[in-house]
Formats: C-alpha cells, sequence, structure tokens
C-alpha cells in the first residue's frame, strides 16, 4: 500500500470527467456525488460497468470508494468512473495491474463526437445534392 491512507486517480471518457479517492476500510462501498452507486447509476447494467474493476482487481484487502464525477451522460460517467477505480487499484496494490490490463480497463477510450464542418449539416452529413 502507498505510505499515504488515500489514493487518488482520475478517469476519463468522451466529456465525463471522474475523480476518485480510494481509502483502507472494513466494508467496501462506492459513493457517487455523495449518493451510493445503486442510487446514481439506477440501471443494474451501469452499475455492473462501474462495479467490474472492483471485482476483477480481487484485492485481499476492502476498500472505501469516494469519487466526483461530472461532464457527459450516465454511460460515459460509469466508463470514465471504471477507468479511474482501476487507475486507482494500480497504484495502490501493482500485482492487480496485469488483471486490469488484460481486461482493458486500464486504457482510456479516446473516441469522441467529431466535430461539425462549415458547409454540412453535421459532422459528415450533408445537404442533398440535386442535378437539376
Amino acid at each position: 500500500m502507498a505510505s499515504t491512507t488515500f489514493t487518488n486517480a482520475v478517469g476519463r471518457r468522451k466529456t465525463a470527467i471522474a475523480t476518485v479517492r480510494i481509502t483502507p476500510a472494513a466494508k467496501a462501498s462506492i459513493t457517487v456525488n455523495g449518493r451510493s452507486v445503486d442510487e446514481y447509476f439506477k440501471t443494474p447494467d451501469r452499475v455492473r460497468i462501474v462495479n467490474e474493476a472492483v471485482k476483477i482487481a480481487e484485492t485481499a484487502e476492502t476498500y472505501a470508494v469516494t469519487s466526483h464525477i461530472e461532464g457527459g451522460g450516465l454511460a460515459a460517467q460509469a466508463e470514465a468512473l471504471r477507468h479511474a477505480i482501476s487507475r486507482a487499484f494500480t497504484e495502490v496494490e501493482p500485482k492487480t495491474r496485469p488483471a486490469l490490463k488484460q481486461a482493458g480497463l486500464l486504457t482510456r477510450d479516446a473516441r469522441a463526437k467529431e466535430r461539425k464542418k462549415p458547409g454540412l449539416v453535421k459532422a459528415r452529413k450533408r445537404k442533398q445534392w440535386s442535378k437539376r
């Protein structure tokens, strides 16, 4: 474990940014913007995405995860939180890195919305062309 009692990490996805603080605790818990994960994300699919990092890490010690998320939609926020938790676990317990790396949880998903170009309706969509 690191010399401090807590570890900070940042995870990103599209425009969502998740800041995480992990502290050793008697009972494992994940708090998002002052609410529990189930209360914040509501759908079981998004809660599963967040818990994926904790399950793959399989740490001997239990941790309390406190996070602050801003920007993006709920799906992007869940993936940003998963990324931040994964990065924090690798800092706290380096032996979890290979498992998290193989699962692809340490790689930042750089896909984002493409910008709109001048003269076009959207990023690639054009106005209909008339021959006559």
